[in-house]
C-alpha cells in the first residue's frame, strides 16, 4: 500500500447496531400502515363494480300529435326530454279515424317492454285515451291542450257542449277517396291554432299541417284509459280551438293533476316547450 491510497474505515459495532434498529422500525411502520391503506382504498375490482352499478332506467315517453300537425311539433319538447335522459318516440298519428289511429298507437306500445308515459296533444288526447287500454306498462297519461273523451263521446260532441271554439268555421274541406279531409285555412291558422307562436313559425306550421279526416272528430271514444291510469293535464288558457272551459272540465272529470298556462294558445307545446316537458317529467317521476 502506498502513502497515497485511502485507508478503509470500518464502522463500529455500535453504529451497525443502531442502523439495524432504524431499519427494523421503518419496516414495522410500513407493515402497520398497509391495513389502513387497504381499508381506505377500494381494490380495482371494487372500483369497477361501483362505477358499473346501473342507474334506474327512465320510462319511454311516447308523444302523439294531434290534427293539423305532425311529430315535428314536439321537437323542442323532445330535445328537453332527451337531455334529461328520457327515450322519446314521436308517433306519426295517421289522422284517419279514432279507432284506426288508436289501434296504430297501440301497436307501437306493443313494441315497448318497459314503462311508458303516453302523451297526447289536441285530437291526440282522444287517441291515447283509447290506445292505452290493455297496456299495463303505460304508467301515466299526459294531456296537452287535448281531448280526453269519455266512453261514447266524440271530439265534435265536446265542442258542442262548450261553445267558443273558432275551429269549425276556419276549416277548409278537401275530398279524398273514401272521405273528406279538414285543414285549417292558412289565413286563420295563427289566430285559431297558434296565436302565441311567432308569425313566421306559424306560417310554416300552416303550410306543413297534416289534415285530419272529418270522420275522426265524429267517431265516439271507447273505454277511457284515464279511469284506471293516473293522468296529468296542461290547460291552454287562451286556446281558440278547444275551449279552456272544456279542457278544465275534462281534466276534472278524469281526476287529472292540472296545470294552467293562461296565455297559451292551442299550440302550447310549441310556444311553451319548457312547461310541456316539465309536466311530462312530473308524471314520470310521480309514477316511477
Amino acid at each position: 500500500m502506498t502513502g497515497t491510497e485511502p485507508v478503509p474505515v470500518r464502522p463500529s459495532t455500535r453504529a451497525v447496531h443502531r442502523k439495524k434498529l432504524m431499519l427494523s422500525a421503518m419496516a414495522a411502520a410500513t407493515l402497520l400502515a398497509i391495513p389502513a391503506l387497504t381499508a381506505a382504498t377500494p381494490t380495482g375490482a371494487q372500483a369497477v363494480t361501483e362505477s358499473a352499478k346501473p342507474s334506474t332506467p327512465r320510462p319511454t315517453v311516447v308523444l302523439v300529435h294531434g290534427a293539423f300537425a305532425d311529430s315535428s311539433s314536439w321537437d323542442a319538447v323532445t330535445s328537453r326530454l332527451q337531455r334529461q335522459g328520457y327515450p322519446v318516440i314521436g308517433v306519426a298519428n295517421p289522422l284517419r279515424g279514432l279507432a284506426g289511429d288508436s289501434a296504430y298507437v297501440s301497436s307501437v306500445l306493443d313494441t315497448i317492454a318497459g314503462p311508458v308515459i303516453l302523451v297526447g296533444h289536441s285530437y291526440g288526447g282522444a287517441v291515447i285515451t283509447d290506445a292505452a287500454v290493455g297496456h299495463p306498462n303505460v304508467k301515466a297519461l299526459v294531456y296537452i291542450a287535448a281531448f280526453a273523451p269519455d266512453q261514447g263521446e266524440s271530439g265534435l260532441a265536446i265542442l258542442g257542449k262548450y261553445p267558443g271554439s273558432q275551429l269549425p268555421p276556419a276549416l277548409t274541406v278537401r275530398p279524398f277517396p273514401g272521405g273528406q279531409d279538414a285543414y285549417v285555412s292558412p289565413a286563420d291558422f295563427r289566430q285559431v291554432f297558434a296565436a302565441d307562436v311567432p308569425d313566421g313559425k306559424a306560417r310554416l306550421m300552416a303550410a306543413g299541417q297534416r289534415p285530419v279526416a272529418l270522420a275522426a272528430f265524429e267517431e265516439p271514444s271507447s273505454t277511457p284509459a284515464w279511469k284506471t291510469v293516473p293522468s296529468w293535464f296542461l290547460v291552454a288558457g287562451a286556446d281558440h280551438a278547444i275551449p279552456p272551459a272544456a279542457e278544465q272540465a275534462m281534466a276534472q272529470r278524469a281526476g287529472s293533476h292540472t296545470e294552467v298556462i293562461r296565455t297559451a294558445s292551442h299550440a302550447v307545446l310549441v310556444s311553451h316547450p319548457e312547461a310541456t316537458a316539465h309536466i311530462i317529467e312530473t308524471a314520470a317521476r310521480a309514477t316511477s
